[in-house]
């Protein structure tokens, strides 16, 4: 469980002067440990691919990215035909530096993808396995992310959207903060990149998964799927089950072997649309009510938009206010008093709360 407490120094390595990208990071953390992949739709020019590259950076993973258009050839991915072993009669790629020797691969407009590439995309997605003429080799992806500007229209693509089980609709930087965006993306452009979690060490996380026991959540978990039905929010077999593996990964960076109610926040980015993601947040608002998380906790508010989730965040802000940053501790007050009453403030913020109370009438 050491590696545990690294996740949170990886997170702000990765989002180092991108404002409001910390959720995108945590989920990329998520996602590999539970060994699934992640969709990220939105406008261009939000720092998805940014965010990525910073992951890949800190963890030192072997890492491919590329652009897709109407016209990208399967090569472009996966590598070209050896022409020696062409002479000698076999169809081989060599895939050298390609998509399927990579461990951390971002895929920007993937639904441009031809049906060759979307093709091949799911053998290595599924199964970890590339297969091409006499080519058979296992891959070390950790994790694809990728990215479009929308959800596809089309059926097919569709089905192909759906093999990503998390999915992410970012927005681009409210007016409001502006001028936060401004100074963090001048820091962001010569911020020092180290490495703070190892792929090594994710992946033991990833192994440790299949130890976490989900005897607790089972039935709270069967009753917001059949409250999604009731609601017309229905999800395939497939997802339902694959949730398990969020909800242990969620439960097991939270440094339990065993999940509870707290850990169902996953379900939320398992919602395939941003409407039934709407819709579910409002139908689960009473299964989300205990969500929490100590290392993914933007990613645990975004889903629950409850005072629960927001402890563990406003827990770190008001930390950093009191060692570092007396400048924000009006506003992290104000946010702490409107989360919480007297009565309901846990024990460790309402500490942090009287601490910032008294720097401010020292500064007065």
């Amino acid at each position: 469980m050491e590696n545990v407490s690294k996740i949170r120094q990886c997170i702000k390595v990765a989002t180092q002067g991108f404002i409001g990208r910390e959720q995108l990071a945590e989920l990329i953390i998520l996602a590999a440990i539970a060994k699934e992949h992640l969709l990220v739709i939105g406008a261009p020019g939000t720092a998805k691919s940014a965010v990525v590259r910073r992951i890949a950076k800190t963890m030192n993973g072997q890492y491919f990215e590329y652009l897709l258009g109407r016209f990208t050839e399967p090569s472009e991915l996966f590598g070209t035909v050896d022409l020696k072993k062409l002479r000698e009669g076999k169809v081989e790629t060599d895939t050298s530096g390609m998509l399927p020797e990579a461990e951390i691969v971002f895929l920007d407009e993937v639904f441009l993808g031809s049906t060759a590439i979307l093709n091949t995309l799911l053998g290595i997605l599924n199964e970890r396995q590339f297969r091409r003429g006499h080519t058979k080799i296992t891959c070390p992806l950790k994790i694809c992310i990728a990215a479009s500007n929308s959800l596809p229209d089309d059926d097919g693509l569709a089905a192909f959207a759906d093999r990503f089980l998390l999915h992410l609709f970012v927005e681009p930087v409210a007016d409001n903060f502006i001028e936060d965006m401004l100074a963090g993306g001048w820091q962001a452009e010569y911020a020092e990149i180290d490495s703070s979690l190892s792929l090594d060490e994710l992946a033991e996380l990833s192994e440790q998964v299949k130890n976490v026991n989900l005897d607790k959540i089972f039935s709270p978990f069967a009753d917001a799927i059949r409250l999604l039905r009731q609601n017309g929010v229905s999800l395939s077999d497939r997802r339902v089950v694959k949730t398990l593996k969020l909800i242990a990964a969620a439960a097991l960076v939270n440094g339990r072997l065993e999940a509870e109610k707290q850990d169902l926040w996953p379900l939320f980015y398992v919602l395939p649309t941003i409407d039934t993601q709407q819709r579910g947040q409002e139908i689960l608002k009473d299964v989300f009510t205990l969500s929490n998380n100590s290392q993914l906790f933007y990613a645990t508010e975004s889903a629950a938009q409850q005072p629960n989730a927001r402890l563990e965040r406003l827990i770190e802000l008001a930390t950093h206010c009191v060692n570092n940053d007396a400048q924000q501790i009006e506003s992290v007050l104000r946010e702490i008093d409107a989360n919480y009453s007297v009565d309901t403030i846990p024990e460790q913020l309402k500490q942090l709360r009287t601490q910032l109370i008294d720097l401010i009438a020292q500064n007065v």
